[in-house]
């Protein structure tokens, strides 16, 4: 099969803030707005664990 032809899946590892679906997808996920979301990634980057921890969702019950 080639690479054209395959769905690649998202990397779930990472915040991709230039495509609308993953902005809401992670809004959604960790329950904060889109404005929320951009707001941390600009501050920690776009790993999504470091989001969470920047979130205070690290170790809770969301």
């Amino acid at each position: 099969m080639s690479n054209l032809t395959k769905k690649e899946r998202p990397d779930r590892s990472k915040i991709n803030m230039h495509d609308p679906r993953e902005v809401k997808y992670w809004a959604k996920a960790l329950r904060v707005s889109e404005e929320e979301l951009q707001k941390a990634v600009e501050k920690v980057g776009n790993s999504a664990a470091t989001v969470r921890k920047e979130l205070g969702l690290i170790g809770s019950w969301h």
